[in-house]
């Protein structure tokens, strides 16, 4: 059985084409902290348009614009588990402050670790604002012949279970494999490209279980049952998952806290030449995380305001560096040749 003890990120939570180096780096100026920002925000987004990472993006520029003073517009750039957003946002945008990445950090420094991308976390990039703390979790449709998490092992201790997940570099991904390792269950992941098609793939009956960050499932309690989560010690969405388990507590195993947690990112070149401006997002981002209009626009996309935490720039970089840690613990499974869903 393995420990995973020291990867829990509650436990580190204290607190448009090619240019030149000269026209992406920004320089560093006591007129550009005091005006800035000067215009309206870019953010990229490495999964695809109308999903969970949007919502909580819209959901939140709501106030941070007012803040701040200025609007945001988005591009989305999936692919690649999320490499090709991050190497568009790193590579081709302009380093001055006013281009931001909203992205989910878990599945995506798990994707850093896995393909070794022309990038380097932290020098390139930094995570200086994460929103919120959204567990794994397994589940399935209501009438679905597995009501319990023991009946989902058991079934896959006979023969291989196909499991969807968003992709295969996630925090919801490796839990699974865990509990595979920790139990002699055979999981099958399939990717299906993100949250909203992989519990469509459920529903329609593509495949009898998925995992994913319990959010997107819990927001659907007439179709969906949690019959797990990934916590080492309790389900913070309990009285909305009908009283869900934790999968420590079924199966005595360690399995740390797997949870998605979405964050904010900036250039690290502008960010380090630009102390002043940088204060004023991380702070204005800080006081948005905590603002109630920000909480009341979040809880009109429908996901539990339960899952909400902010982390700062050194707590999000702690978690992002242990993600990688775990994630090369993992390799050689999660870069296995797997099915892909349809």
């Amino acid at each position: 059985m393995n420990s995973f003890d020291n990867f829990s990120r509650r436990d580190v939570l204290g607190g448009l084409g090619a240019m030149g180096a000269a026209g992406l780096i920004g320089l560093p100026g006591a007129a550009e902290a005091a005006s800035f920002p000067t215009g309206k925000f870019t953010v990229t987004i490495p999964t695809r348009q109308g999903g969970g990472a949007e919502r909580l993006a819209r959901a939140f520029d709501a106030t941070w614009s007012k803040k701040l003073g200025q609007p945001f517009e988005y591009e989305f750039f999936p692919g690649a588990s999320g490499q090709v957003g991050y190497t568009l946002f790193i590579k081709k945008r302009p380093h001055y402050g006013h281009h931001l990445l909203f992205g989910n950090m878990g599945p995506e420094m798990i994707m850093y670790a896995l393909r070794n991308p022309a990038y380097k976390f932290p020098d390139d990039y930094i995570y200086f604002c994460s929103v919120d703390v959204d567990d794994s979790a397994f589940y399935v449709r209501n009438d679905s012949r597995f009501k319990r998490v023991e009946d989902i092992v058991a079934e896959a201790k006979k023969k291989p279970l196909n499991v969807a997940t968003s992709r295969i570099p996630h925090p919801a991904s490796i839990g699974a494999l865990a509990l595979g390792e920790a139990t002699g269950a055979k999981f099958n992941l399939i990717p299906y490209g993100g949250g909203n098609p992989t519990i469509t793939a459920v529903l329609n009956g593509e495949v009898e279980v998925g995992v994913l960050p319990i959010s997107s499932p819990a927001r659907l309690p007439q179709k969906i049952r949690i019959l797990g989560v990934f916590n080492k010690t309790k389900n913070v969405l309990a009285a909305q998952t009908n009283n869900a388990p934790t999968i420590n507590s079924v199966f005595g195993t360690k399995i740390p806290d797997l949870y998605s947690s979405r964050s904010w990112s900036i250039h690290a070149d502008w960010a380090n030449k630009n102390p002043d401006a940088m204060k004023k997002l991380e702070e204005t981002a800080a006081q948005t995380v905590a603002d109630p209009a920000f909480k009341a626009a979040f809880a009109k996309t429908g996901a539990p305001a339960e899952v909400l935490q902010y982390g700062d720039r050194k707590s999000c970089t702690e978690y992002a560096l242990a993600m990688v840690e775990l994630a090369n613990k993992y390799k050689p499974i999660l870069t296995a040749k797997r099915k892909r869903g349809k």
